[in-house]
């Protein structure tokens, strides 16, 4: 082999090598995405209880620490002031499984029995997400999916 071809093709190695460093640090400071976020609303009827299942899949290359999950009424203090990381502290948690390629598809299930459904406001509701990662970083989205309580 030349020296010039040497050259060249330890140059591609550095190269790629560095490439292949920087992809890494990239994926280890990425957020994590939602997707496909649902909310399914089932009010209690007769003596059978409710549910609210909500249902969203999470990417991100350093893997889910945890995921909460907050239903809220659209005509609340939430609304007014803006629903933060903060207020998320409370929230339940989802259970999530792996889905795919650095994906987990998280399910959030409460019930609802009639008393509840009783106290609830009328109308529009929201489902807010709080999602984290293994490299610390968090996603919020305050209105991942939306619901009717009738």
């Amino acid at each position: 082999m030349s020296r010039r071809v040497a050259l060249s093709v330890v140059a591609g190695v550095v190269l790629l090598g560095g490439a292949g460093a920087f992809a890494l640090a990239q994926a280890g400071e990425q957020t994590p995405a939602l997707a496909h976020s649902t909310a399914r609303y089932s009010a209690p009827e007769g003596d059978r209880d409710g549910s609210l299942v909500f249902v969203t899949d999470v990417t991100v290359p350093s893997g889910v620490t945890n995921v909460k999950v907050l239903a809220w009424p659209q005509h609340s203090s939430f609304a007014e002031k803006g629903l933060t990381a903060k207020d998320m502290a409370a929230a339940e948690p989802a259970v999530c499984k792996p889905s795919g390629p650095n994906t987990v598809r998280c399910t959030y299930t409460a019930e609802v029995t009639g008393a509840d459904a009783e106290s609830s406001p009328r109308g529009a509701w929201h489902v807010a997400v709080l999602a984290t990662a293994q490299n610390g970083t968090t996603t919020l989205d305050t209105e991942a999916a939306d619901f009717t309580v009738r």
